[in-house]
């Protein structure tokens, strides 16, 4: 029998493998490999993409996040809350900057940030709040924007699993004060390596952010402020080029795997997503909720069907994060989620076939 995959990477790198050599090609042809014309060009077209005025490449979604919050001027001292169920990235880029993350409760339909938790979080020192578009569903960003702009506190998206999803008709990064996303290689556009890049309407975030990039450079080798090294490399900045040119058609292939499952799965006892009316949802991960999930993912693996947890161990009850649990039970919809939250295989290449062997091996189990 053979093995589904959770994720294939080589099936898209395949399919598109004549594009890319020629890509790679360009690069090595012209000998730049260090914020060049394909790095502007990249910039250019994603910041068109998000329908955004400025899009600024970095060397991984981690540093974007970071960078972004030292942009908005966030520090020792200040308070950023965000979710405790999402990647350990997003909190460990507010540590980076001296700031102390301010964990809250999720909201489950969406699995975004929880709005009367949000509130209920703000204090004086509360300068940012991380709103993560999870899964490729759109965080609720109404919300979220009136409380932050009634208490004058920035909004980053972290959009690293989101590229191309939209909320209320325009895409997600150009809601917020500014924007993260993330090329790491599974995202939904992934690099053939690690990448990223911060996004932005305010020209002013996005002189900072290019300056903290590169050494706080505006002529080389002359630091204006405090900066670091994180560069979206030429040849990345090429490859993610090609790639975007292929976004839309592969996430409209990811809604017709997820209507397929939806389909299939609805008879179930599962907790199935949510498509938010007000959202186009982009399926990074096809997310089911059942309290025997441990004993489902077992059964699936027995039958050659690999799936993953996104994620298992919220961030306030992580060893490293210890110190930011807030140890009253505020954070039960996170904890409950870890127990309960499968990613069922999820790619644009996944074949009916796959993806109607998985909706079977479910309703076995069942």
């Amino acid at each position: 029998m053979r093995t589904i995959p959770a994720i294939d990477l080589n099936r898209q790198t395949q399919a598109i493998r004549a594009e890319l050599d020629d890509a790679i090609a360009r690069v090595l042809t012209k000998g730049s490999f260090i914020l060049g014309d394909e790095v502007a060009a990249f910039e250019d077209e994603f910041a068109k993409y998000c329908s955004v005025a400025h899009a600024v490449g970095v060397a991984s979604g981690t540093d974007a996040l970071q960078i972004a919050l030292l942009a908005c001027g966030i520090g020792a001292g200040d308070e950023v809350i965000a979710p405790s169920h999402t990647a350990v990235a997003t909190i460990a880029a507010i540590e980076m900057t001296g700031a102390k993350p301010v964990l809250v409760d999720i909201e489950v339909t969406r699995f975004g940030l929880d709005p009367a938790a949000v509130t209920a979080a703000i204090t004086d020192q509360t300068r940012c709040i991380i709103p993560v578009h999870l899964y490729g569903c759109p965080a609720d960003l109404n919300p979220i924007l009136k409380i932050a702009r009634a208490k004058k506190i920035f909004v980053l998206e972290d959009c690293s699993q989101a590229h191309g999803a939209s909320y209320r008709g325009r895409k997600v990064g150009g809601w917020g004060d500014i924007a993260a996303f993330s090329f790491y290689p599974t995202k939904n556009l992934g690099a053939l390596g690690d990448g990223g890049a911060v996004v932005t309407n305010d020209l002013q975030l996005a002189e900072k952010v290019r300056l903290l990039r590169q050494y706080g450079w505006k002529e080389r080798y002359v630091s204006h402020v405090k900066g670091m090294n994180s560069r979206l490399d030429e040849l990345q900045a090429a490859i993610l080029r090609v790639k975007l040119r292929h976004l839309d058609k592969w996430n409209v292939r990811r809604c017709e795997v997820a209507a397929l499952y939806l389909e299939l799965l609805s008879g179930t006892d599962l907790v199935l997503p949510s498509l938010p009316e007000d959202s186009q949802h982009v399926f990074h991960q096809f997310v089911i909720r059942h309290p025997r999930r441990d004993e489902l993912q077992a059964h699936l693996r027995a039958h050659g069907i690999h799936t993953l947890i996104h994620y298992p161990v919220p961030v306030h009850l992580q060893p490293a994060y210890a110190n930011l649990n807030p140890m009253d039970g505020t954070l039960s919809k996170s904890e409950r989620a870890a127990h309960e939250v499968l990613s069922l295989p999820m790619f644009p290449e996944l074949t009916e076939e796959e993806a109607r062997r998985v909706s079977q091996g479910i309703v076995e189990f069942f």
